[in-house]
């Protein structure tokens, strides 16, 4: 039996119930429905914000950050004054002061193999709004384990995706994808960056979708993969088809519990650009500093790409993209003393790994990369 509407709520959704294919009865369904959002960052800010003004009656966000300085580009749930404070949170009281009238469920913490179940439990609808790969295949199994639809999307600087997996006869998130990219192929938006508005514009999208999966209105995009140019404007669909061979969704699944996905996608299943190469591999900028007044001919290595040098750069460093490192190895002497580094440290650990498995051994990866430089050794450089 659906929930009835108060005076308020009739008033609140006035613009919803002018419309034939919602009405009274579409508004009940929104508020009697519960749908969980994973992520409270580019993509779930506009997810969370339109399904609470929509009136949808429960909404679960999980999410492990706080919110930094370099979130409100594109982030547009938090705000200033709520750095520093868990995003779940910041996430919350906005979409109350939006509609004060819903439940919302906050999990501060990492969704993983061992919580996933007890955290989906209550909701219908899974909405990703995550970039990284592990987390993406684990909502994926997650949705097809439990019966529960999928509402994707991803970003990556102009480009966007969006589609319904787990669907009920349609094709899971494996079946375009059977296997993650090899570590590092795929940069992440702390790496390649993000226009702002994009994420706007998919989150709206993984909204819209939602909202006609509760209604039961219009062709929700199961079977097709929307794809999203914004220098173009433009949009194109891809037809899918349910792979019979699926190892989770499939006629015979090999796949019939969660598994470890950072094993499986080989990387680790958050967003946070802090690279280190371990122990044996690091330097401090700290460390680093006092190596280069002992030793001023330590080469210095920078693997960004070229216009970021423009943003932040190190003096006498000598630059060789990530992308063009492999091919550029003759341009190195392993009897150098050789120092990597980057944003944060995270493509200078890949670097790394490919000079080391060159028979490197003088090399080293500058733990925190260029903006642990200016933290801690010249402020006068910006932070990106």
């Amino acid at each position: 039996m659906l929930p009835e509407l108060s005076h308020k709520e009739i008033h609140r959704y006035s613009r919803h119930l002018l419309i034939p294919d919602v009405g009274l009865e579409g508004q009940k369904k929104l508020k009697a429905a519960s749908v969980l959002v994973v992520g409270t960052g580019g993509l779930g800010s506009p997810v969370a914000l339109y399904l609470a003004a929509a009136g949808v009656g429960r909404i679960g966000l999980v999410d492990y950050d706080i919110v930094d300085f370099s979130n409100l580009q594109r982030q547009v749930i938090h705000g200033e004054s709520s750095l520093g404070e868990l995003k779940v949170n910041s996430a919350r009281k906005r979409m109350l002061d939006l509609n004060p009238d819903i439940q919302i469920d906050v999990y501060n913490e990492v969704i993983n193999s061992e919580n996933a179940f007890r955290i989906a439990e209550p909701y219908e609808i899974i909405v990703d709004g995550t970039d990284n790969f592990p987390t993406r295949y684990l909502i994926n199994d997650l949705c097809v384990l439990t019966g529960k639809t999928n509402v994707y999307g991803s970003i990556f600087r102009f480009d966007g995706q969006a589609s319904v997996f787990a669907a009920e006869g349609g094709p899971c998130y494996r079946c375009l994808f059977p296997e993650p990219p090899p570590p590092g192929l795929v940069p992440s938006c702390a790496e390649g960056g993000v226009l702002g508005v994009l994420p706007g514009t998919i989150g709206s999208i993984q909204a819209t979708e939602t909202l006609k999966l509760i209604l039961g209105i219009g062709e929700p995009l199961i079977g097709r993969l929307l794809l999203y140019d914004a220098l173009d404007l433009s949009f194109q669909t891809v037809k899918l088809h349910k792979n019979p061979e699926c190892k989770v969704c499939g006629e015979h699944p090999e796949i019939t519990g969660l598994i470890d996905y950072e094993e499986f996608c080989g990387v680790p299943a958050h967003d946070h650009d802090e690279g280190s190469a371990g122990e044996e591999w690091d330097i401090t900028a700290s460390q680093l500093s006092s190596r280069l007044k002992e030793n001023p001919d330590l080469r210095l290595i920078d693997v960004r790409e070229p216009h970021e040098r423009e943003i932040s750069n190190l003096e006498g460093s000598d630059l060789i993209p990530l992308g063009q490192f492999a091919a550029r190895l003759n341009e190195l002497d392993s009897a150098e003393e050789l120092v990597l580094f980057c944003k944060a440290g995270t493509r200078s650990t890949r670097a790394l790994e490919i000079l080391a498995s060159a028979g490197f051994k003088k090399v080293k990866n500058l733990k925190g990369g260029i903006n642990a430089w200016a933290i801690n050794v010249d402020p006068s450089l910006p932070i990106y």
